[in-house]
């Protein structure tokens, strides 16, 4: 028996951006929407790798006949993802709410930026690390004493921007349901990774987390909770013995007493 997934009939139309409206897209077909992705005309296919589950169309958005395509297109559609920078909608007629939802009042459209709509920055461009400087937690990223070191773009592209848009999705269905009305679901990076933060930021106030970065129990200042170069030279082994069971058992594997491993134990 096939298995019906939870969003299996759910219509989506995505506007082809770079990394977390994609992410966002992809999240949506993985859990059984159908998903198009509508691209700019090129010589060649999209070069993006989350591609996976999507149909796609090529429509050049600033010719009126592209968007009578699109127009076409919104009133069987569910959820729309626009990743583009405040004011790009607005410039080609395609208002959200004047456009969109007056086509379709059960639209949800999903607006991902990088920084804030209505910020200092808005008009500016940035990419995953200038997100993570903007709402600070570059600062907590990286080594003692050198200079700040993003996880590649995994925190502000996919987890701050196309999975925390996904959850505003989720919740703007579920209002749908009770209400029959879509809505503008407004996302953004910094606000997005900010809020991943949380515990960290709360951390820093905790004798766990009150050090310089590189020096506390989660970031690299920990013996019981750090990666280790093995013998086999390029590999590393993770170790995470947190509890105090866990580290005694740490301890015993390692041949160590307790005395002479970490001055204080686990304190």
């Amino acid at each position: 028996m096939t298995p019906r997934y939870p969003l299996s009939g759910l219509r989506v139309l995505e506007l082809g951006g770079l990394a977390p409206g994609p992410f966002c897209g992809l999240l949506l077909a993985n859990w059984g929407a159908t998903v198009l992705r509508i691209d700019r005309p090129g010589p060649s296919p999209t070069g993006d790798l989350l591609t996976s589950h999507k149909a796609s169309i090529a429509l050049d958005l600033k010719s009126t006949k592209s968007r009578t395509i699109l127009l076409s297109l919104i009133p069987k559609a569910d959820i729309l993802i626009d990743p583009f920078r405040p004011g790009v909608l607005e410039k080609l007629d395609l208002d959200p709410q004047t456009v969109l939802l007056k086509a379709n009042p059960e639209l949800i459209v999903v607006r991902l930026t990088g920084f804030r709509r209505d910020g200092k920055y808005s008009t500016l461009a940035g990419h995953d690390i200038n997100y993570l400087a903007v709402s600070g937690v570059l600062s907590l990223l990286g080594p003692r004493k050198a200079a700040p070191s993003p996880p590649q773009n995994l925190l502000a592209d996919f987890a701050g921007g196309g999975l925390a848009a996904f959850s505003g999705v989720l919740l703007a269905l579920i209002h749908r349901q009770a209400s029959g009305q879509g809505q503008i679901v407004e996302s953004n990076m910094v606000d997005g990774v900010s809020y991943l933060a949380t515990f960290p930021r709360l951390l820093t106030k905790h004798h766990i987390g009150i050090g310089e970065r590189g020096t506390n129990t989660f970031d690299g200042g920990c013996p019981y909770y750090m990666c280790y170069e093995c013998k086999d030279k390029g590999k590393y082994m993770a170790v995470g013995s947190m509890e105090p069971q866990f580290y005694a058992e740490l301890l015993q594997g390692l041949g160590i007493r307790p005395d002479g491993a970490v001055p204080g134990g686990l304190d």
